[in-house]
């Protein structure tokens, strides 16, 4: 029989069964080790950031706390193959692996301290940011820097592997050259939904006025931003086309201000002309929420004579307005027949000369 020495000594493959169970035995104290390191340094940590005031570390325990067991796996692999004699092919893919676990999780940090930063300086500049716009600026943020970070991490991934990345970066170059070309118009409403995101001119429930459309900001995308118009269809307007456009925002529309004429017959006597800017007062204060500006004769029409009335709304909602102009219409026209005044319409008066 065989004695356990001469056994270990047997080989399998280039190694011997010694330096395979060694291996083993190295992967697994150092897999339990990490685990159990991990665990203690992470729960020493915390106690410690309990006793900051500072967010900024709980981010970073967060991330750290959040790490799989890939990559704990991974390191303990590579530390414990090192002593075998394994194929490049094995070996380059065992290497691949740990990089890959090391960047993923190095990457997941930085972007978290990044983007953590990043919001917390647009939350200095705008104080009433609410948690769904700081989710959206979020996402729009994490998409770049994630495109910037992989970036980084798969040339030094590659560079590690033995790749020359001098020529990829060229190759790369010329390639996002192209793409950028060819996505132009992508990139643009990507980057301007970023502006508006950070900007902030209009936000969802706005009513805003883009040209010949207006409508309710019902959903600002990456790429377009959707109305919802008045008479109920859905418009699609690019972010590329809302940056560059004159917007109309009366979200912050505190009062309206409304201009409007009434034209009187001509045969009206010069009395009740000069009553009329009483009457236009009165039922302007009679509508409720309005506040009257002027009233003046402005000019000698081609069949009136027309007054020029100025009133603000104190309200945004459209609703508002037409129920006031509505009731000083009907106060104007029951004012006008109690002083026996005419509204005028459109006459022509022919002078025949014998």
């Amino acid at each position: 029989m065989e004695n356990y020495a001469d056994i270990l000594t047997k080989s399998i493959g280039p190694n011997t069964i010694q330096s395979l169970l060694i291996a083993i035995i190295t992967f697994i104290v150092v897999y339990i080790a990490l685990t159990v390191f991990w665990k203690v340094l992470l729960k020493r940590l915390r106690i410690i950031a309990k006793k900051t005031k500072i967010k900024a570390d709980d981010v970073v325990l967060d991330v750290l706390e959040g790490v799989g067991q890939l990559f704990y796996i991974a390191i303990a692999l590579f530390v414990s193959v090192q002593s075998l004699a394994l194929s490049p092919a094995i070996g380059t893919i065992i290497k691949a692996v740990f990089l890959i676990a090391v960047v993923s999780e190095v990457i997941k940090l930085a972007d978290r301290v990044i983007h953590y930063s990043l919001v917390k300086g647009m939350q200095s500049k705008h104080k009433s940011m609410s948690a769904d716009e700081e989710a959206k600026i979020s996402g729009v943020f994490s998409i770049f820097i994630k495109f910037g970070l992989w970036s980084i991490g798969g040339l030094l991934i590659l560079s590690n592997l033995g790749f020359n990345v001098t020529s990829l970066i060229a190759g790369l170059g010329i390639g996002g050259l192209a793409i950028s070309l060819a996505l132009q118009n992508v990139l643009g409403d990507m980057f301007s939904s970023l502006s508006i995101a950070v900007d902030k001119p209009f936000q969802e429930g706005d009513f805003i006025v883009v040209g010949d459309n207006k409508g309710t900001v019902k959903h600002v995308g990456i790429k377009t931003t959707r109305l919802e118009a008045l008479e109920g269809e859905e418009i699609v307007i690019s972010n590329t086309e809302l940056t560059t456009a004159r917007v109309q925002n009366y979200r912050k529309l505190k009062k309206r201000r409304v201009v409007f004429t009434v034209g009187v017959e001509y045969g009206t006597p010069t009395e009740k002309l000069k009553k009329i800017p009483g009457i236009i007062k009165q039922s302007i204060a009679n509508a409720g929420k309005t506040e009257f500006d002027r009233c003046h004769f402005v000019e000698f029409g081609d069949s009136n004579l027309n007054y020029e009335i100025v009133y603000y709304i104190e309200s945004k909602e459209y609703i508002d307005y037409v129920d006031a102009q509505q009731k000083m219409n009907i106060s104007i026209l029951d004012e006008f027949a109690k002083e026996g005044i005419e509204m005028a319409f459109p006459t022509q008066t022919i002078h025949v000369v014998k």
